[in-house]
């Protein structure tokens, strides 16, 4: 990679040589507030050639940085809403899960309730009562 830069670096430094050598007449530079003194034709289109290439260079870095960014928001939208569609199909699976009815409600029904045998004189609503007047919903093992 070294000896492939230092071919260009040459191959430039003769490419300016001889443009300067070629081009050895002597212009005057106009630069529309000022004027710049004579200089050599081949030199000033050398000096042209390097200014055009470090505004290139910076609005190439510019334009790039710009497009970057766009990528960049354009990403983040996508990721956006792939997230709110995740929120939406989990909030329906919550929904749906504090809907569904339990496991009582669907074996025994939706109005199974502790159920007091009322035959006792004596017996309380809320009194426990543990001799088995009381019935409860159990699940059955079949």
């Amino acid at each position: 990679m070294r000896i492939l830069l230092l071919v260009l670096l040459f191959l430039s430094f003769a490419y300016s040589l001889g443009l300067v050598l070629a081009n050895n007449t002597e212009v005057s530079v106009n630069l529309l507030f000022s004027q710049a003194p004579t200089m050599n034709l081949g030199l000033l289109m050398i000096l042209c050639l390097i200014l055009g290439i470090v505004i290139g260079i910076l609005l190439a870095l510019l334009i790039f940085r710009v497009l970057q960014n766009k990528w960049e928001i354009s990403r983040l939208q996508k990721a956006n809403t792939n997230l709110q569609e995740q929120i939406t199909q989990a909030n329906m699976v919550i929904d749906r899960q504090a809907n569904a009815p339990t496991v009582e409600e669907a074996v025994y029904g939706a109005t199974a309730v502790n159920v007091q045998d009322t035959t006792m004189p004596n017996a309380h609503p809320n009194a426990n009562v543990h001799d088995g007047s009381s019935l409860t919903k159990q699940k059955r093992d079949y």
